[in-house]
């Protein structure tokens, strides 16, 4: 799915000028990154509230069209309205075909009803992967296949299996950094439920 929206450059600053674009149901926003100068622009509200209600949103690399010149972005930083249905102000990060980008995607688990007809209980512990990789090689999300799992077991971020050109940003810190990803637990009071805490804080 590809994400393209309509923008337009912002000279009106300032807290008063962005309550009133608001109320003209525009999202202020802004363009940053690529060693370029930040640009403030606002968006139509009823587009951003439509595609940020998809995942890939937050993912994709998104296309503004600013005054005739289209630019590649990632979302890095959206503000909501407390307790209306929202969208305050974003953030957007400039994408350079030839510059490695460091983010966040989502994992997605499978498998999960055959782990949890072995009697366990599947346990998360991270929901997100921050990833390094060119903008051609950005993955909508990383796939965590729990179906093999045994009770007891716990899979970490080196059992991830990432796409061609993508590494994680924590385990190129070194092995300490390879995080427990979701466990296998033992039901309570189970025998394997020590064995599966003691693998989760390794």
């Amino acid at each position: 799915m590809s994400y393209i929206f309509e923008a337009e450059l912002r000279t009106d600053l300032g807290k008063g000028a962005s309550r009133r674009l608001r109320r003209e149901d525009k999202v202020p926003a802004i363009v940053y990154g690529a060693d370029k100068e930040p640009v403030s622009i606002t968006l139509d509200h009823n587009k951003v509230i439509e595609a940020q209600a998809d995942e890939g949103f937050y993912t994709h690399i998104l296309t503004l069209n600013i005054a005739g010149e289209k630019i590649e972005v990632l979302a890095k930083d959206m503000q909501r309205h407390p307790f209306k249905p929202k969208v305050t102000h974003i953030d957007f990060l400039r994408v350079d075909a030839s510059h490695k980008l460091h983010t966040k995607v989502p994992l997605h688990f499978v498998g999960e009803e055959l782990a949890a007809k072995k009697g366990g209980v599947v346990a998360h512990h991270a929901s997100e992967v921050e990833i390094s990789c060119l903008p051609k090689d950005l993955p909508e999300f990383v796939e965590v296949n729990v179906a093999g799992m045994e009770v007891g077991d716990t899979l970490h971020l080196t059992d991830l299996k990432l796409p061609r050109g993508v590494v994680s940003v924590e385990l190129a810190k070194g092995e300490d950094h390879n995080q427990a990803v979701v466990s296998l637990n033992a039901p309570k009071g189970g025998a394997s439920e020590e064995a599966s805490e003691e693998a989760a804080a390794e």
